[in-house]
């Protein structure tokens, strides 16, 4: 779902992750809130140690930060995340 504004655009996903599987790190041109709905998930933020996350929990990603996640558990985890990015600004960058 995506709904856009004068200066901006939300946009809200359920992202799935196998066991094991890591996404890279990236940061992004806004404000990131996500909402584990299942498994264990553990964020990597720039600057933070490691926080590990189970469904039902919040964590609030503040724009630009480059961050990696990746699920810990022995089952499948998903998040429902909700993006809030600057207009004409990609939704994803990759990290070096």
């Amino acid at each position: 779902l995506a709904v856009e504004h004068r200066t901006g655009r939300v946009d809200l996903g359920v992202v799935e992750f196998e066991p094991g599987v890591t996404a890279a790190r990236h940061s992004h041109h806004g404000e990131e809130l996500v909402y584990v709905t299942e498994g264990l998930l553990e964020y990597q933020l720039e600057g933070k140690p490691p926080v590990t996350l189970k469904a039902g929990d919040v964590l609030f990603i503040p724009h630009g930060t480059p961050h990696a996640v990746k699920n810990v558990g022995t089952g499948k985890a998903a998040e429902l995340a909700t993006y809030i990015v600057e207009k004409g600004k990609p939704l994803l960058v990759l990290s070096e």
